[in-house]
């Protein structure tokens, strides 16, 4: 099965309209206010308007409130939510929408344990954050197989790049993977031709 591309961390209609041409599977947007990948509902709009339905649409969120969520889902289209913080079980699905939960791979926490933890969890994305960080700082983790007894999809992310994610998903063997600083050439600008890269990559993987 071939591994499933995500691009997070979207902030430009070049990007995207880039994304979509190279065929990607999903897109990626940051509604953390302390990011710089940062978007409001305005220009969000402006962006997922162009996107295909063949495309999945996740809206990534770090401890938010829950009225920030609803005002997401209410005005955009959205595939799934991806959440990267604190948020338990209970918090994630009061939304009764399909959602990713991140990983942070930097605390050495237990993949089966988490999934325990998380059971209304639609997939669950590695990241290499500690507890109470975000993703997209560009560091990687140690990777291993995964468990061969994991019930639902997992995603690769964290340091990945168009030189380091064939490899990595030679060893992980995940479901999909997740770049966003691996293909930019400043934070929120992605590089073209490392999007192209990637994706070669991957399939290369």
């Amino acid at each position: 099965m071939q591994t499933r591309i995500k691009f997070c961390g979207m902030t430009r209609l070049q990007d995207v309209q880039a994304a979509i041409d190279l065929g990607v599977d999903a897109l990626g947007f940051v509604f953390v206010k302390k990011s710089p990948r940062c978007l409001d509902i305005s220009k969000a709009q402006q962006l997922l308007e162009v996107i295909p339905p063949s495309i999945n649409k996740v809206a990534l969120f770090m401890n938010p409130e829950a009225s920030d969520v609803h005002e997401a889902l209410e005005s955009l289209s959205l595939d799934y939510l991806q959440f990267h913080g604190q948020e338990d079980d209970k918090f994630c699905n009061q939304f009764n929408w399909p959602y990713l939960k991140a990983i942070p791979m930097g605390s050495h926490v237990s993949i089966p344990e988490f999934y325990k933890q998380f059971p209304s969890a639609t997939a669950f994305l590695l990241d290499s954050h500690t507890a109470g960080e975000m993703g997209g700082s560009g560091e990687s983790f140690a990777w291993k197989p995964l468990p061969s007894d994991l019930e639902k999809p997992v995603i690769l992310a964290g340091g990945l790049t168009p030189e380091n994610v064939a490899h990595a998903i030679r060893i992980v063997q995940p479901y999909g993977v997740d770049v966003s600083s691996g293909i930019e050439a400043s934070k929120g600008i992605k590089d073209p031709v490392k999007m192209k890269k990637f994706v070669k990559e991957v399939k290369n993987g």
